[in-house]
């Protein structure tokens, strides 16, 4: 409650933490009145700079000068009552409103001026320095186009106040300006420090970010663009504060030869057209789309259909029609109110440009087919790093290649890839000419290393079984060349690589090398372990280790034996793992102990931090999967430490995403997304290929979701299924069961467009769907009812038809045949397909009969008496009142249901709605009541329809009977009784209705 001056305050405090958006925005709005019910300046002052600062924020930056007129009316009656910080704020805000006013075309440029002298005059009053008014005076010129060269100099000469724009954003409009002259290698000169995140504020360096992409892209600084598009994007992204900023990704990425990426981001933010509070950032926004638009256009994809301004369907020549006609306009206007042809010009040099590059600028990120699914990934962009240089020598470049693979840097993978290169072309001649071809080795061991590559690629793309055949290939080779400890290890992998294909886990605990863990995402048939052979393996390890003159392996040959049975012993006890608290089985888990302990020891003592981890991470997992999770968290941030510190953070992606599913699992949702998102950025860094990448998107899709971060998780859950979608026809059931996820979840938030094309795209894939294929029965059901939201009758109708089909082979849960049934019959009716309709509505009924669905049948019904007099009139009163009596005995001859009460009253309902239409008004009201009293067997969950069904019956009584007095009285007392229930919507209505009878 809002009744003392401390719960406003208290409620100030608590809007200012959340985010900006618009339930903040209305807060502030609610909160302003609130604080007016107080004599009081300072909360007054309080609300009304929380409300400016929401505005500001909001894209709503035109309603900034109402507000902050009260403000200085308040600054002006009683300044004793501010506060330090309010008192500050006072003078900050003259430049918000400065930036609103120039922004707005409506005001003219007069009044714009008259704003700078005012605060001009309270500067030189208050005995502030004039620097933030020259800077006002500076960005006007820059507007307008007129004497821009001096007005800069006269702000950037003087010295910065504490009044002064922050250093980041100083640094920005310095910057922009020598864009706007032509001079982008000295604008991102200028720009360093804040690209670099060295000064930084709450906009800073994400608007800069968005500014600087096309002076990188036109200074060739192609990394830098790329990471500027990924850092600043994720932050842009849906906010209707940065509606410039998403215009200004949007032209990067059409300039960028990334036109996909380009109407994917555009999908994701199409609610901002509707961003109508900074005119200024408007026209930028629609500029910015209009350069990809036109674009496609050109390019000869008119028809291409596109995300718009929602409420209709848009194609790129008609989506293009529409961006010119408003932002030519909207120029317009600004260069009418300025009287120069600024803004405008501005405009048409942006459209006239062309793309920059002459292949596309790879990303790093996944573009959707379908644009209205908005696959962005949520991984956070990272400085982009410099690579392992390849040694001209070829000697040179093998050595190194194995010095990297030995620390699992992901640079060997590129290396050994020139090196394959190399031998292909050159043969033995490489070999036999390198620096030092004795420290090289053999041509026959480089085929066995190359084999050994192979089969890593192969794993890496989960073709086990080809990865096998080549490891054992490889093992072969390796004991030609008298490599016995190089054979062992490829051989021991191959023993384990099949399983990995069949990984029962979420998560990996492997270092990505192949040592018997590829990073699965999905389960499949589980094999046994060949725990002879795994055994054999490790007795002549032993053996080779004490072989006289020295060990004929090396270390880490050693060690991974060790990891491959390790990863044998993990993958059999998470099969045998009972749902906790229940102890696992006592071989496998003393198996377990063994291996792991095993593993863990020999790295320890040969140093190999690498090795030392994985074998923590096997732990941690089994830990976290048994519901250790405190011991699982603690057991992974001391491996993220010790890889950290010892110099090899590109093993680090495994051990975050293992943390951030430990973290979800103990419902610590908002560190689980953070920590995942850390995982996901240092796979993408080291080009991690073989990290299981769609798996921690699903896990981050569910940790936003039960944050409530509903976009987030659409985005998540948008790229796991993406991901899956690389794997083939391996991942084709997880993708599918991650888009019903998806299609959920973009139904809960109200947008069931898009979840119907995602559920349009897991169909698309059903034509092999058995009967008994539940997954694509639920898509096609969820389906079904998302056109029938849309208003698309006629295909939901189809959907269900389609369905009933597939049903008909089931042999369980074979209610689903009514209600499927009973929902494509009104489908069909409101598709206007009556013949079909009443045939799926006799369907219906006879499965009631076997397979009882009350409420379904019973809706069903009574949306056919009412689509019956709608369309017919008093004509269709008979069939409409046929269908009521088919409902109530279906009720009747159904079981006693907990709800019989709404289904009782809701046919009485529709019959007195049937009876008005037709004019039989005494018997309307009867019905009427009928229903109120009906309700009142449902206690307070029917008021709501309790309340409709009084409207009606006051309708009926005081317009059609003309009895007013009855029929006002008869609101007078269910507004009452509304609004002691809480029912405050229901009551304005009955209220409304109320006031016009009386009329």
């Amino acid at each position: 409650m809002l009744d003392t001056i401390d719960a406003v305050m208290a409620a100030l405090r608590d809007n200012d933490a959340r985010p900006y958006g618009r339930p903040r925005t209305v807060t502030a709005e609610e909160l302003v009145d609130a604080a007016d019910r107080f004599d009081d300046t300072g909360l007054r002052a309080m609300a009304l700079l929380e409300l400016m600062e929401a505005y500001e924020y909001d894209g709503e930056r035109s309603k900034a000068p109402v507000v902050f007129a009260r403000v200085l009316k308040l600054w002006d009656a009683d300044r004793g009552s501010f506060g330090e910080w309010a008192s500050q704020q006072v003078f900050w805000r003259f430049k918000w409103v400065a930036t609103s006013l120039l922004g707005t075309p409506d005001v003219p440029l007069a009044s714009v001026r008259r704003w700078h002298g005012e605060m001009r005059d309270r500067y030189r009053a208050a005995g502030h320095d004039l620097q933030p008014y020259y800077a006002q005076r500076f960005h006007l010129a820059a507007h307008i186009g007129e004497d821009v060269q001096d007005a800069y100099e006269l702000w950037a000469a003087r010295p910065r106040t504490e009044l002064s724009d922050c250093h980041a954003c100083e640094v920005r409009a310095a910057a922009s300006h020598l864009v706007r002259q032509g001079d982008d290698a000295a604008a991102l000169d200028a720009w360093r420090p804040v690209l670099s995140g060295e000064s930084t504020c709450a906009e800073e360096p994400h608007v800069s970010h968005a500014q600087a992409l096309l002076p990188l892209l036109r200074q060739g600084r192609l990394d830098e663009a790329r990471s500027s598009h990924l850092v600043g994007y994720r932050f842009a992204r849906g906010k209707s504060g940065l509606v410039r900023s998403v215009g200004q990704h949007i032209e990067f990425c059409a300039l960028s030869g990334n036109e996909p990426r380009g109407l994917e981001i555009l999908a994701e933010n199409r609610d901002l057209f509707g961003v109508t509070g900074d005119p200024s950032g408007r026209l930028d926004f629609l500029t910015g789309v209009e350069v990809l638009i036109a674009g496609l256009a050109r390019a000869g994809h008119g028809e291409l259909t596109v995300s718009g301004p929602p409420g209709r369907s848009w194609t790129v020549d008609t989506l293009l029609a529409h961006l010119r006609t408003e932002a030519d306009a909207l120029a317009a206007r600004f260069d009418a109110r300025n009287g120069t042809a600024a803004v405008g010009s501005r405009r048409r040099d942006r459209l006239a440009r062309r793309p920059l590059l002459a292949e596309p600028l790879a990303l790093g990120v996944r573009a959707s087919a379908a644009p209205e699914l908005a696959a962005v990934p949520v991984v956070p962009a990272v400085p982009v790093r410099e690579v392992e240089p390849e040694p001209e020598d070829f000697g040179a470049l093998v050595l190194r290649a194995r010095e990297l693979q030995l620390l699992g840097h992901p640079d060997a993978d590129r290396l050994w890839r020139r090196i394959g290169e190399r031998f292909t072309a050159g043969g033995e001649a490489e070999v036999t000419g390198a620096a030092d071809p004795d420290r090289v080795g053999t041509a026959g061991q480089l085929r066995a290393e190359l084999a050994e590559r192979r089969a890593h690629a192969a794993l890496d793309r989960e073709d086990w079984e080809e990865g096998a055949a080549e490891l054992r290939g490889a093992g072969d080779l390796f004991e030609r060349e008298g490599l016995a400890g190089r054979a062992l290890a490829a051989r021991t992998r191959a023993l384990v690589a099949v399983l990995v294909g069949n990984d029962p886990g979420d998560g990996d605990a492997s270092d990505g090398d192949g040592d018997g863990s590829g990073g699965s995402d999905a389960a499949g048939t589980a094999r046994a372990v060949d725990w002879a052979a795994l055994d054999a393996a490790l007795a002549l390890a032993d053996e080779l280790a004490a072989a006289p003159g020295g060990p004929a392996l090396a270390d880490d040959d050693y060690l991974v034996v060790l990891q491959c049975r390790a990863y044998a012993a993990h993958h059999e006890l998470v099969l045998a793992l009972p749902e906790p608290p229940e102890e696992p089985p006592a071989e496998q888990a003393g198996r377990f102990a063994r291996t792991v302990t095993a593993y863990r020891e020999a790295a320890a003592a040969r140093g190999s931090v690498r090795r030392l981890t994985v074998a923590r991470q096997y732990a941690a997992d089994v830990a976290a999967r048994q519901g250790r999770i405190t011991e699982a968290a603690e057991e992974l941030r001391t491996v993220i430490a010790e890889l950290e510190q010892a110099g090899q953070p590109w093993h680090t992606p495994r051990a975050y995403g293992l943390l951030g599913q430990a973290l979800l699992q103990n419902g610590e949702q908002a560190e689980a997304v953070e920590v995942l998102h850390r995982a996901l950025a240092a796979a993408a860094r080291w080009a991690d290929e073989s990290y299981p990448f769609a798996a921690t998107y699903l896990m981050a899709g569910h940790a936003s979701a039960h944050l409530g971060d509903t976009g987030a998780a659409i985005r998540a859950l948008s790229e796991a299924a993406g991901r899956f979608d690389r794997k083939g026809p391996a991942g084709a059931g997880d993708a599918a069961r991650t888009r019903l996820q998806l299609a959920d979840l973009l139904s809960t938030a109200d947008r069931p467009a898009d979840a119907v094309a995602v559920l349009e795209s897991v169909l698309a894939d059903a034509a092999g769907a058995g009967p008994e294929d539940r997954l694509f029965a639920q898509a096609r059901l969820d389906l079904a009812r998302g056109l029938f939201t849309l208003d698309e009758y006629r295909d939901s109708a189809e959907e269900y038809l389609r369905l009933a089909t597939a049903l008909e082979g089931w042999t369980e849960d074979l209610h689903l045949r009514t209600m499927v049934a009973a929902e494509a019959a009104v489908a069909l009716a409101l598709a206007d397909r009556w013949e079909a309709a009443h045939a799926a509505r006799s369907r219906a009924l006879a499965a009631q009969e076997q397979w009882p669905q009350t409420g379904p049948v019973s809706a069903m019904l009574r949306q056919f008496a009412r689509l019956v007099v709608q369309q017919e009139g008093p004509d269709g009163l008979e069939q409409a009142l046929a269908r009521l009596a088919e409902a109530d005995a279906v009720r009747e001859r159904a079981e006693p249901e907990a709800d019989a009460w709404y289904l009782r009253a809701s046919v009485h309902y529709e019959r007195a709605r049937a009876y008005a239409v037709a004019d039989r008004y005494e018997e309307a009201l009867t019905e009427a009541d009928l229903a109120i009293t009906a309700y009142e067997a449902g206690g307070e969950r029917a008021e709501t329809p309790r309340a409709e069904a009084v409207r009606l019956a006051a309708l009926i009584e005081g317009t059609d009977l003309g009895r007013p007095a009855a029929a006002r009285q008869r609101l007078a007392a269910a507004v009452e009784r509304c609004r002691a229930y809480g029912l405050e919507e229901a009551a304005e209505i009955l209220a409304d209705l109320r006031e016009r009878l009386a009329d």
